[in-house]
């Protein structure tokens, strides 16, 4: 069994892959909003993804957290919007306190490898 980690530093690998399932660390973004956050930790998530061999519609799993639930609309619009149809993947949201003040969003993505 292969597991292979990319972007690895003393704390984490930004990706790891195994037996065909790529996870990826938390991606957080830059900008004022939440939509403008989301908007760039979803770009981030892209980059990755494709950088290990998988894509968008890919996805199995989502873990979205908020700092403030009241944001949740305004993500979700985002979400829907950058999620192609069809492929929604399995997916939970909650609020909790993200590692900085100026933090609004943090994603966590799972996904399968490009066959």
């Amino acid at each position: 069994m292969t597991i292979t980690r990319m972007e690895t530093g003393q704390r984490m690998s930004k990706i790891v892959k195994h037996n065909g399932t790529v996870y990826l660390c938390g991606q957080v973004g830059d900008g004022d909003t939440v939509a403008d956050q989301t908007h760039d930790c979803l770009s981030r998530v892209e980059a990755l993804l494709e950088q290990a061999g998988s894509g968008k519609t890919h996805i199995l799993q989502a873990v979205i957290w908020l700092a403030d639930m009241k944001d949740f609309a305004e993500m979700n619009a985002v979400w829907d919007a950058w999620v192609p149809a069809g492929h929604a993947p399995a997916r939970a949201c909650g609020e909790a306190k993200l590692a900085r003040e100026a933090l609004k969003v943090e994603i966590i993505v799972t996904a399968a490898e490009l066959s």
